[in-house]
């Protein structure tokens, strides 16, 4: 159980931040347990991180500030493994640097610079340029999976379904681009030749019919004809 100037001053910290929020970070604690805190950092422009959102966790001892935290990330990044403690000067791999002072934007800052820069540590990975750019780009949607990151962080849940929707409509625009419809065009000719085509044969197919129907006809009166005549003859001769 949190000691009570643990719980006064984590409060300080949230309300703090809320009030001046820090750049490129939002923090905010578990309602259930002040001692856990869930955090965002959007990648920095000009890095394999931008357009990213990495999505962790901070976890405070009871003597907070006196003992520095543990802190970890959840979202694949390329740069720190998930779920496993990272290894900081303000965090709890090194007690003997940590200072009562560092506040949670102090240490996230700190995160966002250290995730910039490429040094190896306990908890770090070595991952191609390319390889960032991609978990940036799928990190949103990973993040609006995980129940906890869409419960304490509704606005970037938000802000990824409008991206979708928006990457929708452009879908559907260029499906219906001008040059989806050059395409129809250039095959409309061919359509009509075939319909051309065929209502011949349909035509042809007519004019057999209608001569196999009027071929027994005439035959039909020129039997006739014949019978009459043959019947004359005999009379003719009287």
């Amino acid at each position: 159980m949190a000691e009570r100037a643990c719980v006064k001053r984590l409060q300080k910290e949230y309300r703090a931040l809320c009030k001046e929020p820090v750049s490129h970070i939002v923090a905010r604690p578990s309602p259930n347990d002040i001692l856990e805190w869930h955090y965002v950092l959007e990648g920095s422009q000009g890095t394999p991180f931008a357009g990213g959102y990495y999505y962790g966790k901070i976890k405070f001892p009871s003597d907070y500030p006196f003992k520095p935290p543990g802190i970890s990330m959840t979202t694949p990044n390329g740069r720190f493994m998930t779920q496993k403690k990272i290894c900081l000067s303000m965090s709890d791999f090194h007690p003997e640097s940590w200072n009562p002072m560092w506040s949670v934007s102090s240490i996230l800052t700190g995160l966002l610079s250290f995730m910039m820069d490429s040094s190896p540590t306990t908890g770090s990975v070595n991952t191609t340029v390319a390889e960032k750019q991609r978990l940036a780009k799928a990190s949103m949607a990973f993040n609006c999976k995980n129940p906890t990151f869409r419960k304490l962080f509704p606005e970037y849940v938000e802000k990824y379904e409008e991206q979708w929707v928006s990457e929708q409509a452009v879908v559907e625009e260029v499906e219906g681009s001008p040059v989806v419809a050059r395409k129809e065009e250039n095959l409309q000719p061919l359509v009509e030749k075939k319909e051309v085509k065929r209502m011949e044969l349909a035509k042809e197919e007519e004019v057999k019919q209608a001569r196999k129907q009027s071929f027994p006809t005439w035959m039909l009166l020129l039997l006739v004809s014949f019978v009459g005549l043959v019947m004359a003859l005999p009379l003719l001769q009287l």
